[in-house]
């Protein structure tokens, strides 16, 4: 990949850009303004769990206002890697939340909620990167 030349922003890479910030944007405040559901799902073996749901808002938040910050692509990379490693980060809990519903009698929210999630996780982290310029695939970009 040629490194010299920045990764053009098409409409499509654009608008998946804005999406995912609004969404992580709303997660984040609801890490804030309503931790309790991200508090029992929170693996055990996790300390502080009331600061770490804290602090994952103000990552969701901080990085997607990163994202769509038009001043610097350098930070909006870097960004978009943050919002990346934080998808891998929680994935921990979302697995954890996905053993304790089927755990329960009734399997809480189901196979119908838990796999699209699981299937999600790792297309969330592909989105963060490929729409904050950080990478072009599957798609290159056309040369000469």
């Amino acid at each position: 990949m040629d490194r010299t030349r920045p990764i053009r922003q098409g409409r499509g890479r654009t608008a998946a850009r804005w999406l995912l910030a609004l969404a992580y944007f709303v997660a984040g405040v609801l890490h804030l303004a309503a931790p309790a559901p991200f508090l029992g799902i929170m693996p055990d073996v996790v300390p502080w769990p009331e600061a770490v749901v804290a602090l994952t808002g103000i990552a969701e938040i901080l990085g997607a206002i990163g994202m769509v910050q038009p001043v610097s692509g350098r930070l909006r990379k870097a960004a978009a890697v943050g919002l990346a490693l934080y998808a891998v980060c929680v994935f921990p809990a979302n697995i954890n939340h996905f053993a304790m519903d089927m755990g329960l009698a009734d399997h809480g929210l189901g196979l119908a909620y838990h796999l699209p999630r699981m299937v999600a996780q790792p297309v969330l982290v592909w989105l963060a990167l490929w729409s904050g310029g950080v990478m072009d695939w599957p798609w290159r970009r056309r040369t000469g």
